[in-house]
């Protein structure tokens, strides 16, 4: 009875909590609560640095594993690539093994056979080099004076007339050559051809035991989870056979239009010439680069400069319609990507892989997309890197 009384005539300072009977200040609880927000805090804190530690840590290590990742990924892009064949050879009761050994090494044959070729073009090139070598070092040699002399005027005008000064030392550098390249880079040269080497062999196990990889990755997760598993991997197969196939038609079509310029300008082995620049335009950012060399030294020795001019224009043009026109429309349209995730995607895997980045940045964003789409947690970053916002 005195305990509820003592309650009822608390004083403005004191509150009416109580503890085993006892009375608790208000200054206590305050404070107590303080030091529950601040330990709330901490540990809100120390969630985001660990969660900060383990992207940079996973950064990392994707930077570290570069070639094998890399190998691995051009491997698994082969395979779909090369599974319709393997698929229609099953179809006619060849075992599966059978089939995929048959692909790769028709495969692996054709690429040796275009390696062949391409390395015979180049011999004739070399060949031909000297016959109009004279006119490209004039050439280069009348813009130099016209861009030096330029530089001159800008220079006389801008700048106050300077004593002479006594002339500077020269040091000439012996030009290295292929020998000392190859020399320097050996270790790298190493690692690029063991990787190049185990690419054959990864597709061929990756087609021979496609089923049994299927279902053993949806059995790694809970059984609760793996019918989400098998819609999220069957949904990145057909996303990266679409990927693909949107390329190839790009690039074929591409390769035409490449193909018809290059045959009116006349260039030698147009058809090879136009197939590589057509597919190298469908690489962001460099491939416009690319796509120039092959057409340029084809018709440096017998194109005029309306000739080299029409070649720069065509390659260009296709890069730039290609990029900006027909790759959102039906490749953006396919993966579902948003132009800005897109760009950053590339601007990411350039930066950690460099140029192989660049080829698959794009599929790895679409994987992830949908790994994105298929977690509740993630749908909203799925959301924001697709093209569209799905209403519920």
């Amino acid at each position: 009875m005195k305990t509820n009384l003592l309650n009822r005539t608390l004083s403005d300072d004191e509150t009416k909590s109580t503890l085993n009977g006892s009375v608790i200040p208000a200054e206590v609880v305050e404070q107590a609560a303080e030091e529950v927000e601040i330990l709330h805090a901490s540990v809100k804190a120390g969630t985001v640095a660990q969660i900060v530690v383990a992207v940079i840590a996973i950064i990392g290590l994707i930077y570290l594993l570069k070639l094998v990742l890399v190998t691995v990924l051009v491997s698994m892009l082969l395979a779909y690539v090369l599974e319709p064949p393997v698929a229609l050879l099953a179809r006619w009761r060849i075992p599966r093994w059978v089939g995929a050994l048959t692909v790769v090494a028709l495969t692996l044959l054709l690429a040796l056979g275009l390696t062949y070729f391409s390395y015979n073009r180049a011999l004739d090139f070399a060949d031909e080099l000297p016959q109009y070598s004279t006119k490209l070092r004039n050439t280069l040699a009348e813009v130099r004076s016209r861009a030096d002399k330029l530089a001159e005027q800008a220079r006389s005008v801008v700048e106050a007339p300077k004593e002479r000064q006594k002339p500077l030392p020269v040091r000439i550098e012996q030009a290295h050559g292929v020998t000392q390249l190859i020399s320097e880079n050996s270790g790298t040269l190493l690692e690029l051809f063991m990787a190049i080497s185990f690419v054959p062999f990864l597709v061929y196990f990756m087609l021979a035991s496609k089923d049994h990889v299927h279902v053993s990755t949806v059995r790694l997760f809970p059984k609760e989870h793996r019918l989400l598993a098998h819609r999220t991997v069957g949904n990145i197969s057909v996303m990266i056979r679409s990927y693909i196939l949107a390329n190839v038609v790009v690039g074929l079509g591409n390769a035409v239009v490449c193909g018809a310029v290059f045959w009116y300008l006349g260039i030698q082995y147009f058809y090879f010439v136009a197939i590589i620049s057509g597919f190298a335009t469908l690489i962001p950012y460099v491939g416009v680069f690319v796509a120039l060399l092959p057409p340029l030294a084809s018709g440096l020795g017998n194109l005029h400069s309306s000739g080299l001019l029409a070649i720069i224009v065509t390659v260009i043009g296709m890069h730039v319609v290609t990029m900006n026109v027909v790759y959102p429309r039906v490749i953006g349209a396919r993966l579902q990507l948003n132009p800005l995730a897109v760009s950053l995607s590339l601007l990411f895997w350039a930066w950690i892989w460099g140029a192989p980045g660049l080829i698959l940045a794009i599929p790895l964003l679409g994987a992830f997309k949908i790994v994105c789409d298929h977690i509740d947690a993630l749908q909203g970053l799925g959301c924001w890197l697709g093209d569209s916002i799905k209403t519920r």
